[in-house]
């Protein structure tokens, strides 16, 4: 490696400081644009709480809720009694199961789940045969 000279090592540092004050300024520029940025989103974010401040107001007073005082909570719907299963519906059944299977098949127990999981996957399989964007 050959030695350098006195004005090489100078035009190095004078490069290094350089490049150093570039990194500065465009630091200093960033920091700057990210002030702007969360000021703007601080003014948003009040805009948006004055706003849901001002649509709770009129739904507090319909719900009966004034000065802090909570609405009384509703006692939920009694629960209904479960649908019963016809002997009709049962031997659908026991046809179905004896035609996905092969063989009859002892059915033990039938019962009704409340469930929307049915429902959601027939959504599901609908909206993934449509091309959505």
């Amino acid at each position: 490696m050959p030695a350098l000279s006195s004005s090489d090592l100078e035009t190095q540092g004078h490069q290094r400081g350089d490049l150093q004050e570039i990194e500065m300024v465009k630091t200093s520029q960033l920091l700057k644009q990210l002030q702007e940025r969360l000021a703007e989103l601080e003014a948003r974010n009040e805009k948006l709480e004055a706003r849901v401040r001002q649509l709770e107001q009129p739904a507090n007073s319909a719900n009966g809720k004034a000065d802090g005082v909570a609405a009384p909570v509703r006692a939920p719907a009694p629960v209904s009694e479960p649908e019963t299963i016809t002997e009709e519906t049962m031997l659908v059944i026991a046809a179905a199961v004896a035609a996905f299977l092969g063989e009859r098949a002892h059915i033990r127990v039938v019962r009704l789940t409340p469930s929307h999981a049915w429902t959601q996957q027939g959504r599901v399989s609908i909206q993934a045969s449509h091309r959505l964007l």
